[in-house]
C-alpha cells in the first residue's frame, strides 16, 4: 500500500528539516518541489510517498502512524 503526504511550509530551515525528517523516516520524494510567493511570503511544498504493508485504510489514522 502506498501512502501520500504533501508537506508545506515557509521557505526556511524548518521546512528543510521537515522534509529531511520525512526522508529519514522512509518517505520518498514524489515530484518536484513547488514554490509560491504569496501574501505571507515565499512558501514551499513537497509531496512524499511511502510504501507500507497492506492494511485497511482509515482516514482517522495519522499517516505518520503507518
Amino acid at each position: 500500500m502506498q501512502i501520500y503526504r504533501f508537506l508545506t511550509g515557509k521557505d526556511d530551515a524548518d521546512f528543510c528539516h521537515k522534509v529531511t525528517k520525512a526522508l529519514s523516516d522512509g518517505w520518498e520524494l514524489y515530484g518536484e518541489p513547488k514554490y509560491t510567493d504569496g501574501w505571507h511570503g515565499l512558501r514551499c511544498a513537497q509531496a512524499v510517498t511511502k510504501e507500507v504493508k497492506e492494511q485497511p485504510y482509515s482516514r482517522n489514522k495519522k499517516l505518520t502512524d503507518y
